[in-house]
């Protein structure tokens, strides 16, 4: 199976985050694939950024992911109850990752659904904010704590280009998106960094 290598990770996260758009993230759970398109995304880079859990360059128990070699899953818990995916970008030591905001769901839709939402039923409302939060795709994919720091080049997590490298069916995505850039949500402690245009996503152009 194709999927993104650890150089891929291994790159600027402000390139890294607008790359990562339209790439496929899967997860293998009890024997079945669930994936999704990526259509959201957020850098954070921790020598510059005081949004960044790392600022500084600040290990704790909760950062060390962060420091990780490139291509490492970094999984955070906030307020108590929503987990957030993160893939570690640039080289080993340097804290930087991009923040998994909003996926498209391309395989295993059901199991997703019945892992968001349990047994209730799938309404308009439901499939319109079905994964389109860090703490919904996680709670869709049984993404947790207990993953922190997972390798992304391994098979229980990854990302490739196409749902094929990953023996899926193919997907079609939306004609005519294009990569809209803006500040990230929910920073507004960070003071001058709460306004770097660091948030992707992709769009459709009307």
């Amino acid at each position: 199976m194709a999927r993104l290598s650890r150089d891929f990770y291994n790159q600027d996260t402000l390139d890294a985050a607008r790359q990562l758009l339209g790439k496929y993230l899967i997860r293998r759970l009890d024997g079945r694939s669930l994936a999704g398109r990526i259509v959201e995304t957020e850098a954070y880079v921790g020598r510059c950024d005081k949004a960044c859990h790392a600022y500084g360059y600040r290990r704790t128990a909760r950062t060390e992911a962060l420091f990780a070699p490139p291509g490492t899953a970094y999984i955070y818990l906030i307020y108590g109850m929503y987990h957030c995916l993160n893939f570690v970008t640039e080289p080993e030591g340097e804290p930087a990752a991009v923040l998994l905001r909003a996926l498209e769901p391309v395989a295993g839709a059901e199991v997703m659904a019945r892992l968001r939402y349990g047994d209730k039923p799938m309404t308009p409302y439901r499939r319109k904010n079905f994964l389109n939060g860090p703490g919904k795709v996680c709670r869709a994919l049984a993404l947790t704590r207990a993953e922190n720091g997972l390798d992304l080049t391994g098979d229980a997590l990854f990302l490739c280009d196409k749902p094929e490298d990953a023996g899926l069916p193919p997907f079609s995505p939306p004609a005519g998106e294009k990569i809209v850039a803006g500040p990230r949500v929910g920073v507004d402690y960070a003071e001058e960094a709460r306004d770097f245009p660091w948030r992707f996503r992709l769009l459709q152009e009307v």
